[in-house]
Formats: structure tokens, sequence, C-alpha cells
């Protein structure tokens, strides 16, 4: 049996070989090391970008409206009497001089018979008062005194007037026959009755029978404010909007969808509410599938005309807590940050009229930990309606990065 060695002779050994393993340890495990670092040794960060043009974009403004009917009727009874009979359904249109309700004319007949008598009696009167002026024109002079003429001649022109007062009261009698057909003065839709078979009515009453409203067209009434009304002139002086040859109006739904019919301005108005400092306006609109009521709440969006400026995409713009809006542009390799001036948005793009050029490269993907100064390797991208960014050459692959 070999003799062990002494205590400290065994530590010294055991401490080199812990020492040469980890040695052994550090050489192996070093190449991996250094595979694991940043690929390029922290090179250009590729972004995707898209050279800016200068074009006339469509300014509009959006209002709130109402809807108002195009013509509205009260209906009510021009003389008194006993409902007998509704003639019309409710909801149903109606054109003008359909009858909407009978009155019971019995008693308007009878007064018409008797009108009508009165004038066949003024008419026999009137030929006998003629027959005799007539017949002492002939004897006037011989066995007939000119005062006897006169007196005769006075008897015509007062048969004539009774006959006249005969026929006026056999007309109104015929009028107020007429007017036991209650008829719609316009073309529209009828509401629902407010009385039934058997009410009795009376002349102009305060109570309407029912209402008729036109639906088509529809007017769509619409305020804005004077203040930006003097805003859109002056810019109009200045040349920064460039009027359009005809304003053109988009309603939009209570459900948010876009009409299908483009509007048509009616007439402005001439004063300024003291309370609110706005304006009416008046739209007209077809309506004949009567989509829209009168007394919805609508949006009115009214393109004014066309100003010069820039559209950048939403998507490749931050705004700071302060309101302050801004976006990359690639100058020379290097990602610059741009302050930008808007005045709005069209479709999915902020309308800049300051900040940046027609002709820079504006930065719309890999904007992710994104700083100014940073050095960039651009690729062209094109950006769609939904802001989907896509290579230039590969226009079905969408690009990656922010």
């Amino acid at each position: 049996m070999t003799p062990l060695p002494p205590a400290s002779a065994r530590t010294r050994r055991a401490v080199a070989r812990r020492a040469l393993a980890v040695v052994l340890a550090l050489a192996l495990t070093s190449p991996a090391l250094a595979q694991d670092g940043p690929p390029g040794g922290g090179g250009a960060t590729q972004v995707g970008v898209m050279t800016l043009e200068k074009s006339d974009v469509p300014y509009s403004v959006t209002l709130p409206g109402r809807a108002v009917a195009y013509e509205q009727v009260d209906i009510r009874p021009r003389v008194a009497g006993v409902i007998s009979d509704i003639l019309y359904k409710a909801g149903r249109p109606v054109q003008a001089g359909d009858p909407l309700f009978a009155i019971d004319g019995d008693t308007y007949a009878a007064d018409l018979k008797s009108a009508q008598a009165a004038v066949d009696g003024a008419k026999a009167a009137l030929e006998a008062a003629e027959a005799t002026y007539a017949r002492y024109r002939k004897l006037e002079r011989t066995s007939i005194s000119t005062e006897d003429v006169e007196a005769a001649r006075v008897a015509v022109a007062q048969a004539e007037a009774t006959l006249s007062s005969a026929e006026a009261a056999r007309d109104m009698a015929q009028l107020d026959l007429d007017r036991t057909q209650i008829t719609s003065p316009i073309s529209g839709v009828p509401d629902l009755p407010a009385v039934s078979v058997g009410a009795i009515v009376t002349a102009n009453q305060t109570e309407a029978l029912t209402t008729v409203t036109r639906l088509d067209p529809i007017y769509v009434d619409v305020e804005e404010s004077s203040r930006r009304m003097l805003e859109h002139r002056a810019m109009w002086e200045a040349g920064t909007l460039r009027r359009a040859g005809e304003v053109d109006f988009t309603l939009t739904l209570e459900t948010g969808a876009t009409y299908d019919r483009k509007g048509s301005f009616v007439s402005p108005s001439t004063t300024v509410s003291a309370t609110t400092g706005t304006t009416e306006m008046r739209v007209q609109f077809d309506n004949p599938e009567r989509k829209i009521l009168p007394g919805q709440f609508l949006r009115v969006e009214i393109t004014l005309g066309a100003t010069p400026a820039i559209l950048v995409p939403q998507r490749a713009t931050s705004r700071a807590s302060d309101g302050t809006l801004s976006a990359f542009v690639a100058v020379e390799g290097r990602a610059e940050k741009r302050t930008l001036t808007e005045t709005g948005s069209y479709q999915n793009a902020w309308v800049v009229t300051a900040g940046v050029e027609a002709g820079d490269l504006l930065i719309v993907d890999g904007l992710t930990n994104l700083q100014a100064g940073a050095e960039v390797a651009t690729v062209p991208v094109t950006i769609d309606a939904q802001g989907v960014v896509r290579d230039v050459t590969k226009a079905d692959t969408p690009a990656t990065g922010e």
C-alpha cells in the first residue's frame, strides 16, 4: 500500500485541477459568446421610406345638421260637421288632391239646392224686369212717362244685383259642399288620424286632423361658426385655399354610414345667432327611399375647395403630450426628426403645410426605438389605404419593422 501524501500536497493539487478546469471552460465558451454579439457590429438600421409630394388636397369641414321636411301641412276642416269616413291609410303616400276625410254633407247639399232655387227666382225676376223695361221704352212719350221708363230701368238693375247675390250664395254653398271632402294640398305621407269616424269637427279648429309630410327631397339645416367662415374667406383671399367649381356635400347618417346621394346648396342664412355665434345654412338631398326623416341629427361634410399641402401618413407620425406632431425623415443616411404643422386630416394622412418639403424621404416603417441622428439604410416602400406598408420591389409582401 502506497502511503498517502501529506494533506497540504493534496490541497495544492485539487486547487490546480479546478483552475485548469476553469481555463478550459473559458476557452471552449469564448467562441460562442463572440457569436452572440450584435450582428453587423451595430450598423445602420433598415427603414422603409416614401418620397413626399405636394398636391392639391381637398379641403372640407364637417358640420352637425338636422333634417327638416321639404313640405309639411297640418290638415284641418274648413266646414263643421261629423266625420263620416277616413279615406286614407296612414304611412302610404298620397298625391295632391287625394281625399283624406269625408264630412257628412247632407245639410250642405240641401243648402246648395236652396241657393240654386234662389238663383232661379232671381233670374226669373230679372227677365220680367227686362221685359217691362223694353216695353216701356217703346211706349215712352206716347202712353208711358219718362219717369216710368226710369223706374223700369232701376228695377232691372235691382234684379241683376239680386241675381248676382243669389249666385254668390249658391257658389258659397257649392264650396261648403265640396269642402266636406277634405283633400291633401301636397303630395306626401300622411300621419295617423287624430279623430275617428263620428267625431264632430268645426271649421278651422286648432287641432289638426292629421299631418301630411313630403319627404322627397328633404332639407338638412347645418350650422357653421361665423368665425370659421371668416377664416375660410381669408384663406381664399390669401390663395391658400382654392375655391371648388361646385361645393360638394356628403351626408353621414346616424349609423355612421355615408349617404349614397350628394346634396345641393339651397340658401345661406343672413344673420348670426347672438347666443351661439353660428349661422345656419340649408342643404337639399334626394330621399326616394325615405332613409332620412325630419328631426334626425346628421353630419354634413362640405368640400370647399383644395389647398396645396403634403399628405403625411398618420402611422409615420407621433404626437407629444403638448400636442406637437413630429415625424422622421432620412437625410444623408441619418434619421432626422421634424416638427410638423398640420391643418387637419384627409383619409389616413395629416394635411401638412410646414415641417417637410416635397422630395423628402419620410420614414414610415422601422420606427421602433428610432432616435434622431441614428444611421439608417432606406428601402422604398408604399402604404395603402388600410395603412399597410409594402416594399416597392415586393408589392405583395408587407414590410416589417415598427
